[in-house]
């Protein structure tokens, strides 16, 4: 008799332990799961770095992050993609890639998670402008994970001294480069921008091709690049880094170009939106409150498209993923309200997706220097702003070429640009 009371007692003991346990996989059905994920450089990525323990913690996943430059991360996905290892769950990058990503099947549509998944998504939360630039076919491709415009920044203090009015045209930018660089004898520079081989330079001097009339492809899907316009507007973005412009703009990305303009070494900058928040920010800049921020300028009357970007980077889940419901439930959560709202305390971000981060007091707080001027720029992108076919790498890193050659004086802007559009012809071709 005892000893039936001793295993009555021993098994109820067990149950009673067991419950808890049970309850605990049912709120974390993947937990234990590892999921590897790449993304880019960015003051997005930091903030969802920093909260990567909060994730794990109610999910039980395991977060493998690797963090790599914009200017790197294309070729490495194209790499791993192509060599079907499957390494990556998880992947970040621009909209302009999704053409060739679905076409290749590499990626995935993201529907059937979104319904099985809910927990994190709030669709209607997001920028409907960038949420919408992942959908293909009627189809979910990603969510944006940040997104950003181009604007023209300019040190108000300095056009004050020295009588000069916020440049409209890229013949004003030269002007005013000039006087700045001329007035302080040559201890303030001009204008800085990227001048970094690829999409570093692509993605600024792209904006004075368009605000010169020009674009990237023609209505029948030929290179543009051969056109007076394009030559011309290639031609004033080189004169002018060469004439007063930083010395070794040659190699200047995105954090090397922001960072020389927030120490007060610059008059203008012509960058991504997100930029404002480091000139806004009083830990890392020199120049709070002394800043202008105006839309990209533009030269001709007849434009093909904006001078200015619409960038939209996403989350994408890898079609040789093998813990896709794990990596769908890491992507809704890096790009909920929730987690875009704490990033505003972890690094300067202003590129959020979420409606409700935009509209925030502390958004609003931080980087009402210059919302209504990246609000104005993001309305008036141009989605075509950077080309969004299949051939897209191919044709910026053609391009990429063509403005280093013109940049560095060993070819005129008409022939790096005549040589990168038999280039890209040929990629359009295959």
């Amino acid at each position: 008799m005892k000893r039936r009371h001793l295993l009555a007692l021993t098994f109820a003991l067990a149950a009673s332990t067991a419950l808890p346990a049970m309850a605990q996989n049912a709120d974390q059905p993947y937990a234990g799961t590892h999921i590897a994920v790449l993304m880019e450089g960015h003051p997005t990525t930091d903030g969802i770095q920093a909260l990567l323990p909060e994730f794990t913690k109610e999910t039980g996943i395991e977060v493998e992050l690797e963090v790599i430059p914009e200017s790197d991360i294309t070729a490495k996905m194209l790499l791993e993609f192509s060599s079907g290892t499957g390494r990556y769950d998880v992947v970040q990058n621009n909209i302009i890639y999704i053409p060739g990503f679905v076409q290749a099947g590499y990626i995935d549509p993201v529907d059937d998670l979104a319904v099985k998944l809910p927990k994190y998504l709030d669709r209607a939360d997001f920028v409907p402008g960038y949420l919408n630039t992942n959908i293909v076919d009627n189809k979910l491709y990603g969510l944006p994970v940040y997104g950003e415009s181009t604007f023209l920044m300019y040190r108000k203090d300095l056009f004050e001294q020295y009588g000069i009015t916020a440049p409209k045209t890229f013949d004003e930018v030269v002007s005013a480069a000039k006087t700045i660089k001329e007035k302080s004898n040559g201890e303030i520079v001009g204008i800085t921008m990227r001048g970094a081989q690829g999409i570093q330079n692509v993605y600024v001097w792209a904006g004075w091709l368009w605000g010169y009339g020009g674009e990237f492809l023609t209505s029948d899907g030929k290179s543009a690049l051969g056109t007076p316009e394009a030559a011309a507007s290639l031609d004033a973005f080189a004169n002018v880094l060469r004439d007063y412009g930083p010395v070794g703009v040659a190699n200047f990305g995105w954090e090397e170009n922001r960072v020389l303009f927030q120490q007060g070494k610059a008059g203008m900058t012509m960058d991504a939106t997100v930029n404002g928040a480091f000139n806004e920010d009083p830990s890392v800049s020199s120049v709070v409150g002394k800043v202008g921020y105006v839309p990209v300028p533009k030269q001709s009357g007849d434009l093909k498209g904006g001078s200015s970007s619409l960038a939209v980077h996403s989350l994408y889940i890898a079609s040789a993923s093998k813990q896709k419901e794990a990596a769908w439930l890491f992507a809704s959560w890096a790009t909920a309200k929730e987690q875009q709202i704490k990033s505003f305390g972890i690094a300067p971000n202003s590129g959020v997706t979420s409606q409700a981060a935009l509209n925030s007091d502390e958004f609003n707080k931080r980087y009402g220097a210059f919302k209504e001027a990246m609000l104005g720029s993001i309305n008036q992108g141009n989605p075509q702003y950077l080309p969004t076919v299949t051939a897209a790498n191919e044709i910026i890193n053609n391009a990429g070429i063509a403005v280093s050659k013109a940049l560095a004086g060993t070819a005129s802007a008409k022939d790096a640009l005549a040589e990168a559009s038999a280039a890209n012809d040929a990629a359009l071709a295959r």
